[in-house]
């Protein structure tokens, strides 16, 4: 039976079955004697007792599959692997009455268990597990964590776990990247793991994550986080961070069977690359994101329907964010580089964003400045930089009008035009742009 802390009222009901692949080691060795019997036997039992009660639980299918018992050792026959009892709800019975009959006798093809296991669940959405039971290693020269991985990967199963029964301290190694392992030195030992195991199969755990202040106070709240499984990159869960009614960070279920990379979606993001969890146990999970606010503002009246500014972290040439002007976003306490995308081009260096707090970067309002000609033409637009003059943009080359919005200073427009064969003919104009105001010059 299932221990005595872990009832069948704490069991969670998700709505995704979860499907729970017993793989059970039916070679020669399990028929060693172990304690009261032979392996085989004191496995027999204590997973009779297991199907048996967790036999009516809803949402969980049970199968079973078993290796080396078709076959006599030797000769040696690595195809000895066979799905005993196919996957169904209340089907313990059908599991047990299998168990009874099964004769440890052959070889341990675990690698080719494991992969036969992939294709024994169905196609449909759920929680697949594996729960291998063995007492030695692979012995038809497979690689069962290469299998396992593979599997993983494609998201066909979760990270499987792996009951050794008595098994030799140097045969331990090559299980630990099959899965979640487990040493059974004795039968009660034995007893014991296998209802942990059980036990984070069917349970979920609850969790807190603490989105940490500059302070040291789990006072940030309201961003996204994604949970990742580590072992084969799929995102598993989305939480928008929130407070609960008493003022601290809200709780949610999460999966003990999961090694989680946890993704908070501030800006930059933050990472945990793995989150462990305990099963059965609280476990409250910690992640700096201290944050300051950036607000963007024209001075004046807006000239600039959409003006955008691109905000990179300090001395990187990598894109963060693109933000609006005239609104606020939240950012991690640091040194921002910012670029206004108006004309002229406007960088405002070293922004700091400090722990909530808002922090005002404020630009002029531009002016209009339209340019007519009498005939198409080439020309550009250059601002004074001192005594030099800084490329701003080309003047459309087919139109004889344009307007353009630019910010305040001194300008000059260079024009040729398209029929002016020579270059003597270019026209140089000098203007100036004040914040807020209009003005048309011709270029002639």
């Amino acid at each position: 039976m299932l221990s005595s802390n872990v009832s069948l009222a704490q069991i969670s009901e998700p709505k995704e079955p979860t499907r729970i692949m017993f793989l059970l080691d039916a070679s020669q060795s399990m028929v060693g004697r172990w304690e009261s019997g032979t392996k085989y036997d004191i496995a027999q039992r204590l997973l009779s007792e297991i199907v048996d009660s967790i036999n009516n639980v809803n949402n969980v299918e049970m199968a079973l599959r078993v290796y080396g018992h078709t076959k006599n050792y030797p000769p040696q026959d690595c195809d000895d692997t066979r799905l005993e009892v196919p996957f169904a709800s209340g089907n313990a019975y059908a599991i047990k009455k299998k168990l009874g009959v099964i004769k440890p006798s052959g070889t341990t093809p675990i690698a080719m268990s494991i992969e036969e296991c992939g294709k024994d669940f169905p196609d449909t959405k759920g929680r697949n597990i594996i729960i291998i039971i063995t007492d030695g290693i692979e012995e038809c020269d497979g690689d069962p964590c290469a299998v396992s991985y593979a599997l993983q990967k494609k998201g066909i199963v979760l990270k499987p776990f792996v009951i050794g029964m008595g098994i030799r301290d140097d045969f331990i190694k090559q299980f630990e990247c099959v899965g979640n392992y487990y040493d059974a030195g004795n039968e009660e030992s034995f007893r014991t793991i296998f209802n942990v195991v059980i036990s984070q199969a069917l349970n979920n755990t609850t969790a807190q994550v603490n989105l940490i202040d500059a302070y040291g106070k789990p006072t940030e709240t309201n961003v996204n986080m994604s949970f990742y499984d580590n072992n084969n990159g799929k995102l598993v869960h989305n939480f928008v961070h929130t407070m609960n009614a008493k003022g601290v960070p809200d709780t949610v279920p999460l999966d003990p069977s999961i090694d989680y990379r946890i993704v908070a979606h501030t800006l930059p993001p933050v990472t945990l690359d793995s989150a462990g969890l305990n099963p059965g146990k609280h476990t409250t999970i910690g992640l700096n994101t201290p944050q300051g606010d950036l607000f963007l503002k024209i001075t004046g009246t807006n000239q600039y329907k959409k003006l955008k500014c691109i905000i990179r972290k300090d001395g990187e040439q990598k894109t963060l964010h693109v933000q609006d002007f005239s609104t606020t976003q939240r950012f991690l306490v640091g040194t921002y580089d910012l670029e206004v995308l108006c004309l002229p081009r406007l960088y405002v260096e070293d922004v700091e964003i400090a722990q909530s707090k808002t922090t005002t970067v404020e630009i002029p309002n531009p002016g209009l400045i339209t340019i007519l000609t009498n005939s198409k033409g080439y020309g550009s637009i250059y601002k004074y930089n001192k005594d030099e003059i800084e490329w701003v943009c080309d003047l459309t080359t087919p139109l004889t009008k344009e307007t353009l919005v630019l910010q305040p200073g001194q300008y000059k427009a260079v024009y040729r035009p398209t029929l002016a064969r020579k270059s003597i003919y270019t026209v140089e104009q000098d203007f100036i742009v004040s914040s807020g105001a209009s003005k048309s010059i011709t270029l002639k």
